[in-house]
């Protein structure tokens, strides 16, 4: 908050406001996460029908390791979901909300600078999911890439990518449950 008031920008400037019309947010949030599973899908083909060569996604043993095992512990996945919730309400805000309008204000705001934005801040949070050039960091970059546009495309308010960012983290714990 110290930085946001030496910069003289406020929540609001990042996308935490209330939203001008709630339909319109339900549609983004539809939008994101039908872009998100179909751009999944997509990539799913294209690797297999492509041959691309991509390091296996270890992400299960990791959640594994950093959850523990919720292979039918209700109790640890409703005592650990709120956390989830919160980190990607954090992540939204730190991708979406900074980082976009950074890159986009370093690089003269033009509509240039929004594509290079929403483009970096995918890769970057592809990659910041696994660490390395996998099946998981490119996923997670399509999921990026549908919550940057969302942004841009429904009027840079984070509300609907907080809450379509839970649903598809809820989903993904629900299917180790």
């Amino acid at each position: 908050m110290i930085l946001m008031r030496l910069r003289q920008s406020s929540w609001k400037d990042i996308g935490l406001f209330k939203p001008k019309s709630y339909k319109k947010s339900l549609l983004a949030i539809i939008f994101m996460f039908a872009f998100t599973i179909i751009s999944i899908l997509i990539f799913q083909t294209l690797k297999d029908k492509l041959g691309l060569q991509v390091a296996p996604d270890m992400s299960e043993e990791k959640a594994a390791s950093k959850f523990g095992d919720l292979s039918d512990n209700w109790l640890l996945f409703f005592s650990i979901i709120p956390f989830i919730w919160l980190q990607s309400a954090l992540e939204e805000i730190l991708d979406r909300g900074f980082l976009i309008n950074w890159i986009e204000k370093a690089l003269s705001s033009t509509w240039f600078a929004t594509i290079i934005a929403v483009l970096t801040q995918a890769l970057i949070f592809g990659l910041r999911h696994s660490y390395d050039i996998s099946e998981r960091s490119i996923t997670v970059a399509l999921i990026g890439l549908a919550m940057g546009i969302g942004y841009v495309a429904f009027g840079r308010n984070l509300w609907p990518l907080i809450f379509a960012h839970c649903l598809l983290n809820t989903m993904s714990m629900l299917e180790r449950v």
